[in-house]
């Protein structure tokens, strides 16, 4: 049975709102996306809820049934394995009360799926009595996240909900956040709705689910990813990309994961191209065959899971080649570099502006860098700048001291004030949510945009501020040249497709925290032959040349410059 009591009992009248709330909005606002047909049959499939075992010996949960996309298949499977002339008996009813626990918190898909079963299971040969019996059991209206079980699952299964915090109500993230450890940074829902559903699983037993994959990578992922290397296996993964496994279209890529309670061990690594029901079939048993058989979509991995540190699921060449360099070199800031992001104002209208339209002194504003600037790979600035509120010891400019510079700003403070950071520090309503470094704009760098397929290196002679979706490298060791070269090779994708996730369009995050990991040998180390060459290829512009060059300096050999898709 499903325990909530403390919903109404214990739990701040805000919390109860909320969940009240939540109970009777537009999935958009739940987060809830719905799973494909083939897709449920592969997660049942690989999770071992299989018409050939004892189902009747089992317990399986759902933790978010919404229309019952996994449900219905479920009781189809489990019905299955009972024959007609049994389902009449008390016994049988009994044990299959035990086999089901779903859950809902939305009103309505649970008064729909309610109905629906009901009709259901009447035509399976079930009497109304014991038709209402196993409904009541299954079906459990409530929030998962605030749910205790009696007994704990063989099998949970299921596509948790997909809800940034910001979209939760204050009162319900606050209860949430002191129930569950993996709420973290910005985690999204389903984060806690992992945690909460491993935590039933039985010794030996198993979880499946498709979800978003930035967990596994993110920072925000890293409680979660030390629980499961703490305390169970991470059996299988599924790379969905480029696949359609929703009828609705998502951000972010999903995958699968079969996470089992029991000792750790070898992960199989399988990417998912085709979604008919054959060639899923034929996966699932792949994946969880007693002998496994690598090939070019599939492989087995060893130590994928260790603490919180990113998991490391890519093809065994790229792995070996990451794991060597980061054996041999230090990272990209232990070299010698630094990398930072561009400014946030929290109100670019005001801001940011045509440079020659700021109507403030000269020395209150900054010639910008943003990514229209960069799109060609060179420098074409297109005359934007931006106010600086700071002095150089990072104190804000006296308003006093700066008629223009006032007026400009008292004319829009009401936009300004409106800022929560204005609101947080109502006597510097003024400044920027970052603070601005006047010196950095004379310095030379590397400009990289956030997202996009491949790394878009620009060298910027010292001349513009970062905005806030460029991050920047500076340097007082490597020469730029020589270092653009590098990052525009492939070895900037190898690094960060190691670390992040991809997003939807095939395009990846050259943030900060990736780009951190690129390893990087120290610039008085490198030969002088090499260090002319990767100066001459900067401005060749050609990927190619690039890898070659940055293929002699990590001694990555023409065969592996291959298998990584370098030439």
């Amino acid at each position: 049975m499903l325990k909530q009591p403390s919903l109404f009992e214990f739990l701040p009248s805000a919390v109860v709102d909320a969940v009240a709330r939540l109970s009777s909005s537009p999935s958009e606002d739940r987060g809830a996306v719905f799973t494909k047909p083939h897709i449920v049959d592969f997660i049942l499939d690989l999770s071992g809820y299989l018409t050939n075992g004892n189902l009747l010996e089992l317990r399986i949960l759902e933790p978010s049934f919404g229309r019952g996309d996994f449900l219905f298949p479920i009781i189809d499977r489990l019905l299955e394995t009972v024959p007609q002339d049994c389902r009449a008996k008390d016994t049988t009813v009994a044990q299959l009360a035990n086999c089901i626990r779903c859950v809902e918190l939305h009103k309505a898909n649970f008064d729909e799926t309610k109905q629906k079963l009901l009709a259901k299971l009447s035509d399976n040969g079930f009497r109304t009595v014991d038709s209402t019996e196993l409904v009541r059991s299954w079906l459990l209206a409530g929030d998962f996240l605030l749910s205790e079980f009696d007994e704990p699952f063989d099998i949970v299964v299921g596509n948790p909900p997909y809800l940034r915090q910001e979209r939760i109500p204050e009162a319900l993230l606050s209860e949430y956040r002191r129930r569950f450890s993996t709420i973290y940074d910005r985690a999204d829902l389903y984060v806690p709705f992992i945690e909460h559903s491993l935590n039933q699983v039985a010794e030996g037993g198993k979880l499946c689910f498709i979800c978003a994959d930035r967990w596994m990578k993110n920072k925000y992922g890293g409680p979660l990813r030390k629980l499961v290397a703490d305390s169970f296996r991470l059996t299988a993964y599924a790379n969905m990309i480029g696949v359609d496994a929703f009828h609705e279209e998502v951000t972010a890529y999903p995958a699968i994961t079969l996470i089992s309670r029991e000792a750790s061990g070898p992960t199989r690594v399988a990417k998912v191209t085709r979604i008919d029901q054959p060639s899923l079939a034929k996966l699932a048993k792949t994946l969880t065959a007693k002998k496994f058989n690598a090939s070019e979509d599939m492989q087995q991995m060893e130590n994928v899971t260790k603490g919180s540190d990113p998991w490391l699921l890519e093809s065994s060449t790229e792995f070996e080649i990451v794991r060597r360099l980061e054996a041999l070199h230090p990272t990209l800031e232990e070299a010698g570099c630094k990398v930072g992001i561009g400014v946030a104002t929290g109100a670019d209208k005001v801001f940011i502006g045509p440079y020659d339209s700021l109507d403030v002194e000269d020395d209150r504003k900054l010639p910008l860098a943003m990514t229209r600037d960069i799109t060609s790979g060179e420098v074409d600035w297109k005359g934007f700048g931006i106010v600086n509120p700071y002095e150089d010891d990072g104190s804000l400019a006296s308003l006093d001291e700066y008629p223009r510079f006032k007026k400009y700003l008292l004319a829009r403070k009401a936009e300004i004030t409106s800022r929560h950071v204005a609101k947080k520090s109502p006597n510097s309503w003024y400044r920027t949510i970052d603070r601005i470094y006047p010196d950095l704009a004379s310095k030379p760098k590397l400009l990289i945009p956030d997202i996009k397929g491949e790394a878009n290196v620009v060298y910027e002679s010292g001349m513009l501020y970062p905005h806030h979706n460029l991050y920047y490298i500076t340097s007082q060791d490597w020469d730029l040249h020589a270092l653009k070269t590098v990052l525009s090779s492939g070895i900037a994708k190898l690094f960060v497709a190691t670390y992040t996730t991809k997003m939807r369009g095939g395009y990846y995050r050259f943030q900060a925290q990736y780009l951190r990991k690129i390893r990087l040998p120290e610039w008085k180390s490198v030969p002088v032959k090499t260090k002319q060459l990767l100066i001459e290829t900067c401005s060749i512009a050609n990927p190619e040349a690039c890898n070659e060059a940055v293929g002699v300096l990590y001694g990555i050999s023409k065969e592996e410059r291959k298998l990584l898709g370098w030439q």
